[in-house]
């Protein structure tokens, strides 16, 4: 499922990254990596505020619609 559609308060883990080569470097940078575990914090319009990290960020719709999310293993 895309990114901009996680409920608050789920722990999930990047799948896929997708987009042309330049938005999936800057995805790739932020740290959403296959494999990587986030909290989703907040969500608004697609808009999402979340942990990832240690780090906290916000993603604009745009963005959370190329990250695919699965629930995280071992919670």
């Amino acid at each position: 499922m895309p990114l901009a559609f996680a409920a608050p308060g789920e722990e999930l883990m990047v799948g896929q990254v997708h987009g042309n080569d330049e938005t999936k470097q800057h995805l790739s940078d932020l740290g959403f990596v296959p494999g990587a575990r986030l909290n989703v914090l907040s969500q608004s319009g697609g808009d999402v505020i979340l942990t990832i990290m240690s780090s906290k960020l916000c993603l604009t719709r745009q963005l959370a619609e190329k990250v695919l999310v699965v629930p995280s293993e071992g919670k």
